[in-house]
């Protein structure tokens, strides 16, 4: 008995791998109605947030999140709000470009130069596309924002929830692919989702950006982390760029 159910579990995930293989295409589509989605919502909220239809909805979610006393002070105790701080740092530039040397550093060890090159270009590529769009939006920020928090960027969309996008569900999805075991591969790409979220939510907690910046930035980072993504696999299989290894 004890044999049998050892070969349907090792039986089952090996069908899954195979089923994926055979139908990369069906994936690919996938990917590219997530885009499609994503583009649609951040045209919208950019939309919206040109005519100023949000600005009460924005205004009304930060509010319940500050103290009725000091609107600069959010709610919860100091603990609380330092804990939020240490979350929002994750998002910083600084931050992001030390991730990326390191995973730059990891595909340099494993000679994948032009993977390397790729990373390189979706993470300077996310930072253009999000300095451009603030500059093309100039969205003020919000009224709520902490004498601790030092901002200097317009407000729409939230650079720190398109660049974590960016940065982590693209060093996600390389790392996943290193590896042929599903539960390594569903934890990177659970991770990189983890921290992109949370960092997104900790902006507007802080009250350094409105709801819709953050929702504006995941879209943004999401578009983009999904282009380079089929860009790299269609890469990959003409063989301009190396094609994942998986370990054993």
């Amino acid at each position: 008995m004890k044999p049998k159910i050892a070969r349907n579990l090792t039986g089952k995930p090996l069908r899954t791998w195979n089923w994926l293989r055979q139908n990369v295409d069906l994936l690919m589509l996938i990917a590219l109605a997530l885009i499609a989605v994503a583009s649609w919502l951040l045209v919208e909220l950019a939309d919206e947030v040109l005519e100023g239809d949000t600005q009460a909805y924005d205004e009304w979610v930060l509010q319940r999140l500050r103290s009725p006393d000091d609107p600069a002070d959010p709610i919860g105790p100091p603990w609380f709000d330092g804990l939020w701080r240490d979350v929002t740092a994750l998002g910083s530039a600084s931050v992001l470009v030390l991730v990326t040397l390191a995973g730059a550093g990891y595909l340099l060890m494993g000679k994948r130069y032009r993977t390397l090159a790729l990373l390189l270009v979706v993470t300077l590529g996310g930072m253009t596309i999000s300095f451009s769009m603030k500059a093309l939006f100039a969205r003020p920020r919000p009224e709520f924002i902490s004498s601790l928090e030092h901002v200097a960027s317009p407000s729409f969309p939230s650079g720190h929830s398109m660049l974590s996008a960016v940065v982590y569900l693209t060093l996600g999805t390389l790392l996943a692919r290193t590896s042929n075991r599903w539960r390594y591969k569903i934890y990177f790409l659970t991770m990189a989702l983890l921290l992109t979220l949370l960092v997104g939510i900790s902006r507007v907690y802080l009250g350094v950006h409105y709801p819709t910046d953050v929702l504006a930035g995941w879209s943004a980072g999401l578009i983009w982390a999904l282009t380079c993504w089929l860009i790299a696999y269609l890469l990959q299989r003409r063989g301009d760029i190396e094609p994942p290894q998986p370990a054993g």
